[in-house]
């Protein structure tokens, strides 16, 4: 029986491979909600949903390709401090947004700040990792 289509509600524990946790819906004490294959979700934690039943639990690791994608150093931007406003204000590890595709943001990561400008890191911050989650299904939405 597929999932496939279905609004679903799971909880979750992310981890690396290190065993850092990254994220959990148990810490939250609210599942997830999303409709399975519907690309809400990373491409491995969907694949995972699919075919779990209502109560069912299970550990999967999803590798970097169909969680959040390589590091591409295409997204490392450099701007003119010109074109930086309160550049003054930024400081390298800042957390910053950038306006994306029809003014959605871009979370972006000061790499560095200098007279020259600033350079930005658009990667996800978990972009080139490896993924670990414990699931469990706690609800499907019946048609």
């Amino acid at each position: 029986m597929s999932n496939q289509g279905k609004k679903v509600k799971a909880h979750y524990r992310g981890t690396l491979d290190d065993g850092t946790q990254f994220d959990s819906s148990y810490d939250r004490g609210e599942p997830i909600e999303f409709t399975c294959g519907a690309h809400q979700m990373i491409a491995g934690f969907d694949a995972a949903v699919v075919d779990m039943v209502v109560g069912e639990k299970k550990t999967v690791h999803i590798p970097a390709a169909d969680a959040y994608g390589e590091r591409r150093d295409d997204l490392i931007l450099q701007f003119p401090a010109v074109q930086v406003p309160n550049i003054d204000q930024i400081s390298k590890g800042d957390k910053l947004f950038l306006s994306g595709p029809g003014g959605m943001p871009v979370p972006v990561v000061v790499l560095n700040v200098d007279a020259d400008g600033v350079l930005l890191d658009a990667n996800h911050e978990l972009a080139g990792k490896d993924l670990n989650f414990d699931i469990e299904l706690v609800e499907v939405e019946e048609d």
